[in-house]
């Protein structure tokens, strides 16, 4: 894996680490989705009103008692370093209840490679702000492709399992990107 990739899987865990520490904030912000790679990738090049962020993904995320699940395997997948670079990453984030909704034993049977794959699934280059999301499918950052729906200001996700999670809170900034908490665990 090259120094660049492994970069930007770190810094997109950092986003989505951030955005989960925001899902305790009493802000209401309404969710989109992604659109295809081309709409992506010009999504990911604006920019945003949002205040400036100090904080790296990885250290909002930290922050939040919701996400000690994803911080913890963030730091057990390596990729700590990585979401805590420059990015810009945009992180769809699971919660400790996203996770507690996996099949029991499911992450501690993982190894690492298997982990970072599907941590990196939740990670797109990147700063995509909700109001930039489209109906269509988006790459990943690691490689594959995730499914996006948008139904007025309600988001969902569709993997490549074909399983679906809904985008519950949008926008949270970070240093280095974007977080949008989601309410289940993408599987590639």
């Amino acid at each position: 894996m090259t120094t660049k990739r492994v970069s930007i899987i770190v810094a997109a865990l950092a986003a989505a680490s951030l955005f989960l520490a925001a899902c305790g904030s009493d802000a209401k912000t309404s969710t989109s989705a992604g659109g295809s790679t081309a709409t992506t990738a010009a999504a990911a090049t604006a920019t945003t009103a949002a205040p400036m962020a100090t904080k790296t993904c990885v250290e909002v995320a930290a922050a939040n008692p919701d996400f000690t699940t994803l911080v913890g395997a963030v730091k057990t997948a390596g990729l700590a370093d990585t979401l805590s670079g420059t990015g810009p990453f945009t992180i769809f984030a699971p919660t400790n209840a996203a996770f507690a909704k996996l099949p029991a034993g499911t992450l501690e049977s993982l190894t690492p490679d298997q982990l970072k794959s599907i941590l990196t699934y939740h990670v797109v280059a990147g700063e995509v702000m909700a109001k930039d999301v489209k109906a269509g499918k988006v790459k990943t950052v690691n490689g594959e492709e995730i499914t996006f729906v948008v139904n007025g200001n309600n988001v969902s996700i569709t993997d490549a399992k074909g399983n679906t999670v809904n985008v519950v809170k949008t926008d949270i900034a970070c240093s280095n990107g974007v977080i949008h908490v989601i309410d289940g665990v993408l599987m590639p």
